[in-house]
């Protein structure tokens, strides 16, 4: 069945709009407070990026400004609690430590329409009280999809290695937006472009040459040994040597040979050629 046509290209209005319903979503309650989530990545049209290019940074800043009047609306006390007539009986939304994070970026899925809309947040959840049990990362997905709305929600275990601080590896590049440090403080991370069906651990901002999800990049635990698989279309190199490719497809269908190439210590990893980290192992014991 044909999809319907989006009814008109997405505004500025609207992506604020948006991320703001994304938030409310992803609220989460504690005891005394209510966790919103932190983190945003905006997904819309490359056609929709290209005419609103001269005014995102603006978006951005007043899409902050929208959140930060949205959590004092919600936590502003009823005439009741002002006349001190009631108490309050819900927790109030705690604004992010470090602020809100925004990112909005092109979503290059080739089923995706002008006025389309994707946005995926992060909240950091807190350790559960129980004995042994680990923090966990939410994630919040809103849709605006041909005019239709949607949501979803997942949780995934937090990195036990980030509570206390280590990382495994450090991973220093440059992409479109600069150059950065990440701390793999995972046994194992996904790197590339991401998109809105495609969640990346090192997310990067470059051509499409790099792929949605160009490699997986494993640390065995028995070992401390790095091992990587290349998923992408364009290839990945190891100080030089092309990787071997885990991807092959059998009657029109991609498959996972689960193909891995050694990683050292020490080591320059190119993703198609257009972009290059340098990764840094940890000194094993």
């Amino acid at each position: 069945m044909d999809r319907p046509a989006a009814a008109s290209p997405a505004t500025a209005r609207e992506i604020i709009l948006e991320i703001v319903r994304n938030m409310r979503e992803g609220l989460e309650p504690l005891r005394y407070s209510v966790l919103p989530p932190a983190i945003f990545q905006v997904y819309l049209h490359p056609e929709d990026v290209e005419r609103l290019r001269g005014i995102l940074p603006r978006i951005v800043e007043e899409a902050r400004q929208a959140l930060d009047a949205e959590v004092e609306s919600m936590n502003r006390a009823s005439l009741a609690e002002r006349l001190k007539i009631a108490k309050r009986s819900a927790p109030k939304i705690a604004v992010p430590d470090g602020g809100w994070q925004i990112q909005i970026l092109e979503n290059t899925d080739d089923d995706v329409e002008p006025g389309d809309m994707v946005i995926n947040s992060e909240l950091a959840m807190p350790p559960k009280t129980e004995f042994g049990a680990g923090a966990m990362t939410k994630r919040i997905a809103t849709r605006k999809m041909s005019g239709v709305t949607s949501a979803s929600q997942s949780y995934t275990p937090a990195a036990a290695n980030a509570e206390t601080g280590a990382a495994y590896a450090t991973i220093e590049y440059q992409d479109n937006t600069g150059r950065h440090t990440f701390r793999m403080t995972k046994q194992e991370i996904v790197v590339g472009r991401g998109g809105q069906d495609y969640w990346t651990d090192l997310k990067l901002d470059t051509p499409p040459d790099v792929s949605r999800e160009h490699f997986r990049l494993r640390r065995d635990a028995a070992t401390g040994k790095f091992y990587l698989k290349d998923l992408s279309r364009l290839g990945t190199t190891i100080n030089g040597a092309r990787a071997p490719s885990s991807i092959e497809v059998v009657d029109g269908e991609k498959r996972d040979r689960n193909v891995e190439a050694p990683v050292p210590d020490r080591a320059r990893i190119g993703l198609a050629d257009v972009v290059f980290l340098e990764f840094r192992g940890a000194s094993r014991s």
